[in-house]
């Protein structure tokens, strides 16, 4: 009989606590039942509690809060379980289990394996290679999924959750008016609602002693009283900018007035000191009241090219007017005697570093790089020597953003250079990208080198600006992200056998070379518009590809009845792997249908195909929702089908 000891008193260690009773119970069924105790002084049984509380050393991290040390000792009866902070705890005990066989695939009770067999002595010490390991919401979002997703995000090493905007309602509005899906009936929420599930997803992060990351953009809308709480739904109504408050939009051609009729991507007056104070007082405020945020992101607005031209904002660059805005923010924070951390980020217009304007207290801040307009077919090159790297000149409201991740990485180190702060990235791999790359194989590949790449580097960590149902056909992208983020001395090799076998049996390798197959023939820059054979005709214009497009067609056709003879499995997550990978099956046919008439020049044919793949595959969204964002694959292929190039003889969207 076993017994858990909880050596430290915290709530996160009681659910570590009872996340170890959970799966022991289900590893042994007939090992009876388990108690749990706060039992301080115990030397037997297993153990749970930070490390100094064993009085083990934790000398290896710099700040024991935010590092994430594991320590497992363990034999046949129990052991230490440890960690440097609580979250570190929990994130032991996960591993701990996967050392004795257990795998958690996908979120949700279908996406674990967990074997029945008996615990074996356990040796582990390891300190995470990256700080920073984290998922932001995006695209469409459900609630029952959230909880999902944050349940998921330290089983597989993650440490961060972060909700974007103060009230997250359009990526709840997109899920629950079930936009691009024509097959499900719209169920509108509203603020209200959305408010209450933000606050329980917070509770859930809380539980899990996660570092919650928040906010984002609309720190420049919301203080003047614009309202961003639809996202980048334009308005254009007379009264979308309160009389007392036009005069600190940002000019731009001479007018002040919402960026293309959107609160979110609107500036404002940076160079304008009551506008600043205004600014800082309204994230005071909320810093107050938010004390369960460990990082409080305070971006600009959204979108670029959108900033103020009036002659005082004119004097210094962008990022000149942020740093004294972070500044001023400091200041304000101190006097209420506020520790809140402070995330600004190195993104659009700001990824120009400042020229003339320093941060005053570092400690307070952390960089964050976007590489919003980065081409995806390219990894992140380590150690990169930036005094080779030619970067353009600002030029306001005139920049070309870089499409290389290297430029990218260039300007970021000027960040550091200049402003002596610890930095990590929000990366796109799970956003549009991912739906680039039909095999998954190339993406996979690529997010295992940017996380090694990015560390490299001198950018501590990734959070991702992602899908919370980025698992389709499966989670090998999203396992080798939290592996690689968590060890980086570990190979791609390790971790492909490592899923696949997991996730599909004896037989994984059939499926892995199938989806490296459709990898290889429908080729990933494709369609990141980088393989048009007639840049006259459109991005996508190549019929040089279609019939390497049919080979794959073929591959698909061929692998079905394989697929159907493991449709039943031992364990329950493979029966749904290989469920899910029957659909998706259907779903690359159908693309790539749209895609041979697109390659072949057939504009219209391809677009109507598109739209009818689109109404028919949205029939099997409330099935495979957990794992497939329609919404999101739309907003990333809809570019490709619905943008009609004009040598067609029809106008582009």
């Amino acid at each position: 009989m076993f017994v858990i000891n909880k050596i430290t008193s915290n709530h996160v260690v009681d659910f570590a606590a009872e996340e170890l009773k959970k799966y022991l119970r289900m590893m042994m069924p007939f090992c009876g039942e388990i108690d749990i105790k706060y039992s301080p002084c115990a030397t037997d049984g297993f153990r749970l509690g930070i490390m100094s509380d064993f009085g083990l050393d934790t000398s290896e991290a710099d700040d024991v809060e935010l590092d994430d040390i594991i320590h497992i000792d363990t034999d046949e009866n129990g052991g230490i379980i440890a960690g440097s902070n609580v979250r570190s705890v929990l994130l032991a005990v996960y591993r701990f289990l996967t050392i004795n066989g257990c795998r958690w695939l996908y979120p949700g009770v279908d996406g674990e394996l967990i074997p029945v067999r008996d615990i074996e002595p356990t040796s582990y010490h390891k300190m995470a290679d990256c700080r920073y390991r984290g998922q932001c919401n995006e695209g469409a979002e459900a609630q029952h999924l959230m909880m999902d997703a944050i349940d998921f995000t330290p089983k597989i090493g993650m440490n961060i959750f972060m909700i974007e905007f103060e009230n997250p309602k359009f990526y709840y509005d997109v899920y629950y008016n079930h936009n691009e899906n024509n097959t499900r009936e719209p169920e509108p929420v509203s603020a209200e609602t959305v408010l209450q599930w933000k606050r329980l997803c917070e509770a859930e992060i809380s539980k899990r002693g996660l570092q919650f990351h928040d906010m984002g953009h609309g720190w420049t809308a919301e203080p003047f009283g614009l309202v961003s709480t639809d996202g980048w739904t334009t308005n254009f109504s007379e009264d979308a900018i309160p009389d007392n408050s036009r005069q600190y939009v940002a000019m731009i051609d001479g007018k002040r007035e919402l960026f293309y009729g959107t609160a979110l991507n609107t500036n404002f007056c940076m160079s304008n000191p009551e506008a600043r104070k205004i600014v800082v007082d309204y994230i005071v405020d909320y810093a107050a009241l938010a004390t369960n945020v460990d990082y409080l992101h305070v971006w600009l607005a959204d979108g670029f090219s959108n900033h103020c031209e009036c002659d005082s904002c004119r004097e210094k660059i962008v990022s000149d007017w942020y740093v004294t805005l972070m500044n001023e923010l400091d200041d304000a924070l101190t006097s209420k005697g506020l520790t809140t951390r402070i995330v600004f980020i190195c993104y659009s217009d700001s990824t120009w570093a400042p020229k003339t304007v320093k941060l005053k207290n570092p400690e307070r801040f952390s960089l964050l790089l976007g590489a919003i307009t980065r081409d995806y077919t390219e990894p992140v090159a380590p150690n990169l020597d930036i005094g080779n790297i030619e970067l353009s000149e600002f030029e306001l409201n005139r920049n070309r953003l870089p499409r290389s991740v290297n430029q990218y990485i260039a300007h970021a180190r000027e960040w550091m250079d200049w402003c002596k702060v610890p930095s990590f990235v929000y990366e796109y791999h799970f956003y549009v990208a991912q739906y680039c790359d039909l095999g998954s194989i190339d993406a996979a590949r690529i997010v295992y080198e940017d996380v090694k790449g990015y560390k490299s580097n001198g950018c501590d960590g990734v959070v991702e600006d992602c899908s919370q149902r980025s698992f389709f056909p499966n989670g090998f992208s999203f396992f080798v992200y939290g592996q690689t983020l968590f060890d980086n001395s570990v190979s791609l090799d390790e971790l492909t056998s490592d899923y696949f076998s997991h996730a599909y049996g004896d037989d994984w390798r059939e499926v892995y070379n199938f989806l490296a197959s459709i990898s290889n023939d429908v080729d990933f820059g494709y369609l990141n518009g980088k393989r048009s054979f007639n840049v006259g005709r459109g991005a996508y214009y190549n019929p040089e590809l279609v019939e390497s497009f049919k080979k794959a067609v073929e591959t698909v056709n061929e692998f079905e009845g394989f697929v159907r003879s493991h449709m039943n499995m031992p364990y329950r997550v493979q029966t749904v792997s290989y469920r899910i990978l029957n659909r998706f099956l259907e779903y690359v046919k159908g693309i790539l249908e749209a895609m041979i008439l697109k390659a072949d020049g057939k504009e219209t044919e391809a677009l109507n195909t598109y739209n009818a793949f689109l109404d028919s595959f949205g029939r099997y969204e409330t099935e495979l929702e957990l794992y497939y964002d329609q919404y999101l694959m739309s907003q990333s292929l809809n570019r490709v089908f619905r943008r009609i190039n004009s040598a067609s003889g029809l106008n582009a969207d």
